[in-house]
């Protein structure tokens, strides 16, 4: 009933919904061209025959198959952010005193700016009506909401809130790391354990120099309003000073917080038997993602039900440098009630001063190692699935981290580097034996990427290894009969990582367990949701937006892979299985499925206006661009 073929389809959307094809060929027609992939493609596919090669008699020619990322994209910064930008003191209103003084290359003339700058997106500014207070003032592309008859940004006193977002980088830190001030004791005294042979015992507390003391209260923001973004997912943080919250003004710097129990932490380590806890057994996690997991979509996870949100993975040599971007992606909201942080690294020494570091300088309530992730720039640097065949250098950092946390520090791990050679159920007994807290195993060899499917019966043989240190699985989870199956292996929870790209409302599928036929109306409305949160986030100026656009796009890539269920004739849906063409029951849920980047630019204007003329989006994971 809704099967069709690829050209159809595009007719279909190009004449905006308002009218039905003439005809709907049957499955497997063949003068409707193959509804899958052409006949002759998918000869080559499955049973690797050389197909027109072989019928002429020739020589066929051995073409690798272009796989996995779009690395050949270009990576170019978009030019109409800098043309007749406003310069920042203008926009925080000091235009008395300019930051860069006469070396300033922005504009001050706000008439001048007014005229080139594009018109409004909406008469509504998000963060003006959620924080009483919008920080972009003039730049706002929502500014008619709160600019007063004389240009002036206007303020609803009332309203003011600090933005519910924690783990910033404070500047006297971010200068210090720079300057490499900080001193790592407790991690240096580890080390030197480590290097002897010994199991690291206690240390002293570590010092921070002085003027840095005010940014090591766990949850202490540092005044920036948490707008970020950056080429591969990472967030900037603008230099513009956050609304300041009712309480805001009473700590002078480097003062101390004294509010809350009295602790001799500070002075007695904890011993390993009074660390904190990590009990999540049963409950729903949402993987590390790296682009897509920015801090708006964890949100909309957390709405649709998952229990454990991590940030993306974090590189420990950019933070100890102290970039902006890549401490952004630690950021939490408040409603991540169970949050933790992903860091990849490759030696000890880095990783074990980078975990220090962070705990004293953030609020989380796990640290994670990724050693897991396959991509080649992280593999051939020994990072990554790399430590799995490393087991001097994995124990040290295991071992190093473990000692300097006062948090659980858990591990992320892949059956093995080669697809036919499984290493987890060898490392995971050595992994409890060093100290970590929980290890989730993701069923695929680093050879397979996310080909074929997730090996589950070595995943349960793995339990029995792992045992009693609690073990995740993670593979190939769609729906509530999967997610069945999975905890039907002893495992101690599930994490959902694709899955959730696909269908959000996944998870609010299996505590419910039911299917749930969304409507296109409820999935735009979930977009819409995205966007707003990408504003408050990323910010509400032009770069904002156009980053609020990119993960939305980003994230579109994945989205249409979703077939609604009152479509399929069977279910539920596979996570490796692609749909042919069909249309769907009305217009937007046709447009929704499309894979083309000009569709789903088209989705992205519904929610933030029309793209600018040189807008170029080249996605990481569909080699259909668009300029």
């Amino acid at each position: 009933r809704y099967l069709t073929t690829k050209e159809q389809f595009h007719e279909f959307l190009e004449a905006k919904g308002q009218e039905k094809p003439s005809q709907e060929p049957e499955a497997g027609d063949p003068g409707g061209n193959d509804l899958v992939e052409p006949e002759a493609k998918r000869i080559r596919l499955e049973d690797g025959q050389p197909g027109e090669a072989a019928e002429r008699g020739e020589q066929p020619q051995v073409q690798k198959r272009a796989r996995g990322q779009n690395k050949g994209r270009p990576h170019m910064k978009p030019t109409q952010y800098d043309k007749n930008r406003l310069c920042p003191s203008l926009v925080q209103e000091s235009a008395a005193k300019c930051f860069f003084g006469d070396r300033c290359r922005f504009l001050h003339d706000v008439g001048r700016y007014l005229e080139t700058k594009p018109s409004d997106l909406g008469p509504r500014c998000v963060l003006f009506e959620t924080f009483g207070r919008c920080p972009y003032g003039v730049t706002c592309r929502f500014a008619g909401a709160h600019l007063g008859p004389d240009g002036q940004n206007l303020v609803q006193e009332e309203w003011v809130r600090a933005p519910p977002v924690r783990n910033g980088l404070d500047k006297a830190l971010q200068q210090q790391l720079r300057k490499r001030k900080v001193r790592f004791e407790r991690a240096e005294q580890a080390l030197r354990q480590l290097n002897q042979g010994q199991v690291p015992g206690p240390a002293p507390a570590a010092e921070i120099p002085k003027g840095a003391e005010a940014e090591s209260t766990p949850g202490q923001d540092s005044g920036d309003t948490g707008q970020d973004g950056g080429d591969t997912g990472q967030d900037r943080v603008d230099t513009q000073q956050a609304p300041p919250g009712p309480d805001a003004g009473g700590l002078p710097s480097g003062s101390v917080w004294t509010r809350g129990p009295l602790t001799d932490e500070d002075v007695v380590r904890l011993r390993p038997c009074e660390k904190r806890k990590l009990d999540i057994s049963g409950k729903l996690y949402l993987a590390p993602l790296t682009t897509c997991g920015n801090l708006p979509f964890r949100r909309i996870c957390k709405r649709f039900g998952a229990d454990v949100t991590c940030g993306e993975m974090a590189v420990c040599t950019s933070l100890l440098q102290g970039q902006t971007s890549e401490w952004a992606l630690l950021r939490r909201h408040q409603c991540e009630d169970i949050f933790g942080v992903q860091l990849e690294g490759a030696f000890p020494d880095t990783m074990t001063k980078c975990a220090e570091l962070l705990n004293r300088t953030i609020d989380v309530d796990f640290v994670d190692i990724n050693v897991g992730c396959p991509i080649d720039l992280v593999y051939k640097k020994g990072g990554g699935c790399a430590l799995m065949n490393r087991s001097a250098k994995f124990q040290q950092i295991v071992r190093g981290m473990n000692q300097v946390l006062d948090v659980p520090l858990t591990v992320k791990i892949r059956t093995g580097v080669q697809e036919r050679v499984n290493l987890a159920h060898r490392l995971l007994p050595e992994l409890r034996d060093w100290g970590a807290a929980l290890v989730t195993l993701h069923g695929r060899s680093r050879e397979q990427r996310y080909t074929k499917l997730a090996d589950w019966q070595y995943i349960e043989q793995c339990v029995t290894a792992a045992s009693p240190m609690p073990l995740f699985g993670n593979g190939d989870i769609l729906s509530y009969e999967d997610a069945n199956r999975a905890m039907q292996t002893g495992v101690a929870g599930i994490m959902i990582a694709r899955g959730a790209l696909l269908k959000p409302w996944l998870f609010t599928e299996i505590k419910e367990q039911r299917h749930w036929d969304i409507s296109s109306s409820e999935r735009l409305a979930i977009l819409q949701d995205f966007t707003r949160y990408g504003l408050e986030h990323w910010g509400s100026d032009t770069q904002g937006v156009e980053k609020t656009r990119r993960f939305l796009l980003e994230w579109l890539s994945f989205l249409c892979r979703y077939v609604p269920v009152g479509l399929l004739e069977r279910l539920p849906q596979r996570i490796n299985e692609r749909p042919p063409y069909y249309l769907g029951r009305d217009y937007l849920e046709t447009l929704m499925a499309s894979q083309k980047a000009a569709d789903w630019i088209r989705i992205s204007e519904m929610l933030l206006g029309p793209v600018p003329p040189d807008f170029v989006f080249l996605p990481k994971h569909k080699a259909n661009a668009y300029k």
